[in-house]
């Protein structure tokens, strides 16, 4: 089965060298040029795993479209491609929906590496035993990997579920943000330490009832977070 990925980059040249080195990986690439174009393209290939999204683009900005694909998929990978080093752009982008984002320039090994990652993270790999995990209000089923907060569906990415399910599986215990790292992107993940940070943030809005004082997410200040009361 082919391994479809999207890439989203208006320049045709920074194009290129991300198609030429994942076509080498072995992903079967889609091209968009534009915004309205990769959405289109998205609808006419349901089963690509990973997006690639650049940022700056004329018409509907990467920010934008990762809403859209947000608003009616979760289980997609999405990487933002952006040459600005500002973190607002970055923690945008997360906040956005993205899973990762890669700043340009990037090297062949790091994208493929990201992509990689994200792939397995969003099914490319055979599915875990079934299972569930309840903790009162949250019932978190690890065979069709969803989350449930008294009874009504919590809409999660995947790399949200798999915090979610490594917090559940860890009640009341420490973990570091390397240790979230590691288990849900990977030890040979290139990225920084605040993707963690934002991701739970994300998280929190989702599932808190007051994101800013969270009871289910606790900081465990200078190390990282613990799940429980």
């Amino acid at each position: 089965m082919a391994r479809k990925v999207l890439v989203l980059e208006d320049e045709a040249s920074i194009r290129g060298f991300i198609v030429i080195n994942l076509t080498r990986a072995g992903y079967e690439v889609i091209e968009a040029e534009t915004g309205e174009e990769a959405l289109e393209k998205l609808k006419a290939n349901a089963d690509v795993r990973v997006a690639l999204l650049d940022i700056m683009l004329p018409g509907i900005d990467g920010f934008e479209v990762c809403r859209r694909i947000r608003a009616t998929n979760t289980r997609i990978g999405i990487i933002m491609l952006t040459a600005r080093s500002q973190e607002m752009d970055k923690v945008t982008g997360l906040m956005t929906g993205a899973d990762d984002y890669v700043t340009k320039p990037f090297s062949p090994a790091e994208l493929t590496a990201r992509v990689d990652a994200l792939y397995r993270r969003s099914g490319g790999v055979s599915p875990e035993q079934s299972g569930e995990i309840f903790q009162d209000p949250f019932l978190l089923n690890t065979r069709n990997r969803t989350l449930e907060k008294n009874g009504k569906r919590v809409k999660l990415t995947q790399v949200e579920y798999s915090i979610m399910k490594m917090f559940m599986e860890n009640p009341g215990k420490a973990l570091s943000r390397e240790e979230i790292l590691d288990t849900v992107w990977g030890r040979d993940y290139f990225g920084e330490l605040k993707i963690v940070d934002v991701n739970i943030r994300r998280l929190r809005l989702k599932i808190e009832d007051n994101a800013q004082n969270p009871t289910y997410i606790n900081t465990v200040w200078g190390f990282g977070y613990k799940w429980g009361f």
